[in-house]
């Protein structure tokens, strides 16, 4: 009878770990970035219909990096899980915390077990409160620990590199337009050389405090994009878009509302329920001047 192969405990957990970092490793990063008004999500993803950031709840959003079909299969589940709790009790029961240590003791379990591969996906889970200090974003790892990142943070592709740019230009309370090119910024930052990451290949979510709506998540389309970045090249990818980066100080001109993204303020010629600004119902726009001739 042949004897079994053995492998220590240590060695087999060290392999598993290793096995689910080169797959991460393999895909772009996803920055998350805390500004004054919200949290920023961006990563460069050039698929329009494979999105790495994602909705779970109200205030409440989801990104990762690794295997698609892994970190989709967490995503779906944390959205049954916060509707179920929030249905079952109160919407104000669904939390980011709750949410996250759901998420680790999945990813403990499946990483823990001998009988199935570990994921390769690491999650943000990002949760904004109505004041910055309460924003909550949580980082967690292939294994299930979770640690609580303030100001930025980021995972997935070079890591040491993109950190690096982020912890020499990040601003605390900074404006979204900041956040973004930032964050943008350190997506294109390398060791080897910066480059400048095309408009159409980013993917930006946010989650906004400022919004009247109970959803606090919102995508940004790349027109949207394009208006906050402004004019960028590989010597000053960091440098904000004022009035003198634009050609010919042209205004920026006004985003139209996407009737495909149900977030936005209005869908097609729908006009919108209340005014983001003031809270006030629209107001009818006036009639057609009176004739001059009698019938």
């Amino acid at each position: 009878m042949s004897m079994p192969f053995y492998v220590s405990p240590e060695q087999l957990m060290k392999d598993r770990a290793d096995f689910a970092r080169k797959g991460i490793a393999r895909g772009r990063s996803v920055v998350v970035v805390q500004y004054a008004d919200g949290i920023l999500m961006v990563s460069e993803n050039p698929s329009q219909a494979l999105h790495k950031v994602s909705e779970i709840y109200d205030r409440i959003a989801f990104a990762a990096v690794g295997r698609y079909n892994e970190f989709e299969n967490m995503r779906i589940a944390g959205v049954r899980l916060a509707d179920m709790r929030g249905y079952a009790y109160d919407r104000r029961d669904v939390t980011g915390r709750g949410l996250a240590n759901a998420y680790a003791q999945t990813l403990g379990t499946i990483f823990s077990s001998g009988g199935e591969k570990p994921y390769e996906v690491e999650i943000f889970v990002a949760e904004v409160g109505d004041r910055p200090e309460d924003d909550q974003v949580y980082r967690l790892t292939y294994q299930g620990q979770v640690s609580d990142e303030h100001g930025y943070a980021v995972m997935g592709g070079e890591v040491d590199a993109v950190e690096q740019y982020l912890a020499e230009h990040y601003t605390e309370g900074g404006t979204l337009e900041e956040a973004l090119r930032l964050a943008v910024a350190a997506l294109g930052h390398a060791e080897s050389e910066d480059r400048v990451i095309p408009v159409r290949d980013l993917e930006v979510a946010m989650l906004d405090r400022t919004r009247s709506q109970p959803r606090k998540f919102v995508r940004l389309p790349p027109p949207r994009l394009e208006a906050l970045l402004g004019e960028r090249g590989p010597d000053s990818p960091g440098k904000p878009a004022d009035e003198d980066n634009r050609p010919g100080n042209a205004p920026i001109p006004p985003v139209p509302d996407d009737p495909a993204d149900p977030t936005d303020q209005t869908s097609g010629n729908v006009p919108p329920l209340e005014d983001p600004t003031s809270g006030e119902p629209p107001i009818a726009p006036p009639g057609p001047p009176p004739s001059d001739s009698a019938d």
